[in-house]
């Protein structure tokens, strides 16, 4: 069964880089098939997607977000990585990594809380 743990800094200052880390294990972050992605959940907003990196290491973001984001693999390490970069207060929430599979995730993680304060 599949594992998915993220880690990173849980407080970041405005304007800086949100740098996050997910392990997984159980699989293969090349296995064919499935996509490996980043949502994060606001207390006020929801769920927000924000991007995914597939088995071959192409990747695709949200819209909004893509001038400030990027998402890397170490599949040495079996993980993969989020960087947000300028982050602001209103972006304080859970990130959470998960397994893609189709349309849907399928698998999560357990989330991260990050707080954007001074």
């Amino acid at each position: 069964q599949v594992q998915l743990l993220e880690s990173g800094p849980g407080l970041v200052k405005p304007s800086q880089t949100l740098s996050l880390t997910c392990t997984v294990s159980g699989d293969s972050i090349t296995s064919s098939g499935f996509a490996w992605g980043w949502i994060r959940q606001h207390p006020t907003t929801g769920l927000e997607w924000i991007g995914d990196i597939f088995s071959t290491g192409n990747t695709r973001y949200n819209l909004r977000l893509q001038a400030r984001t990027s998402i890397s693999r170490d599949t040495a390490k079996n993980q993969f990585t989020l960087q947000l970069i300028d982050v602001a207060p209103e972006e304080s929430a859970v990130y959470i990594c998960a397994r893609r599979t189709g349309t849907y995730f399928t698998d999560w993680g357990q989330g991260i809380q990050v707080t954007v304060s001074t």
